[in-house]
């Protein structure tokens, strides 16, 4: 084979997605999953995402599936566990990979939030363990955070990055492995303001929803924080910095407003009701209206 082997473990939203991209990169993919009906609807869902971005159904030939972790990572090269965001799950997964995966395979976790070392705890040859965060949906979204527990893990890294490139992603390098990453950070440090403004009923859930797209949603795209801090000025950031910080939210925990939510049921679309109230058709809409913008953003690329 010109390309190495990727086995991926885990044939659900991520998972599936993320075995779409290095087929139509053109790399052999063997997917494991222990639930059948995943499996056999694995290649149906690898063809829906080459007709959604107009690419060749021939990726779905390099996609194949089985419930046998051993038969996936038998002679691969890069290993993506994509499994559900429990840690003692993926701390067995990983113990199972060591085990059975070749000694020089990328052995990489598509975890969102868990530390890397927390993982890899017990593991022997830390140097090959790496984070691969992939943004949901992977196939739409091209960024992949590749976290780091040390420099031994550069070497790794670094040839991850290289199949990354060539299957279209963009990687980025995470040199500390601290929970959460960088991209959860950003987006969690702003849904903590936006609760604790609504909390303290400054505006309601839709006016924040509307200032973040309506306002510097329109610009993140092509404008991040750190070009548009110094696109202003480090001089006007520190004068705005030095009035807002003293009051911005610290709740060092979930915020008690989501926590009263949580145990009233209250959790959002799938109940009708979260910081909104929802009716299946507005559900239904917000979905389609994200999916339909990744894909035109994802076929202009």
């Amino acid at each position: 084979m010109d390309k190495p082997q990727v086995a991926v473990i885990g044939a659900g939203f991520m998972g599936h997605g993320i075995a779409y991209l290095f087929a139509a990169g053109g790399y052999q993919v063997r997917v494991q999953d222990p639930v059948r009906e995943a499996l056999d609807k694995l290649p149906g869902r690898i063809r829906e995402i080459c007709d959604v971005l107009g690419t060749d159904r021939s990726a779905a030939e390099r996609v194949s599936g089985d419930p046998s972790i051993g038969w996936a990572v038998r002679d691969a090269r890069i290993v993506i566990e994509a499994a559900p965001e429990r840690l003692a799950l993926k701390q067995s997964i990983f113990a199972e990979l060591e085990r059975l995966a070749p000694t020089d395979a990328i052995l990489a976790s598509n975890t969102s939030a868990l530390p890397i070392s927390r993982i890899a705890a017990d593991l022997r040859n830390k140097e090959r363990i790496l984070g691969a965060h992939f943004w949901n949906p992977p196939h739409l979204v091209p960024l992949v955070e590749i976290v780091l527990m040390s420099e031994d893990n550069r070497p790794a890294a670094e040839r991850l990055a290289t199949a990354l490139r060539e299957v279209g992603r963009h990687p980025v390098f995470v040199h500390r492995d601290i929970p959460g990453f960088i991209g959860n950070r950003l987006q969690h440090a702003l849904k903590r303001e936006a609760i604790a403004l609504v909390a303290a009923g400054v505006c309601d859930a839709e006016t924040i929803d509307d200032v973040v797209k309506q306002g510097f949603g329109a610009r993140l795209g092509v404008l991040g924080p750190m070009e548009q801090s110094d696109l202003v000025g480090l001089d006007l950031t520190k004068n705005i910095h030095d009035t807002l910080m003293p009051h911005l939210d610290v709740t060092p925990h979930t915020h008690p407003y989501v926590e009263t939510m949580v145990a009233k049921g209250d959790l959002g679309m799938k109940t009708g009701k979260g910081f909104r109230e929802w009716t299946a058709q507005q559900a239904d809409a917000v979905r389609e209206r994200l999916r339909r913008a990744l894909i035109q953003a994802a076929r202009q690329r």
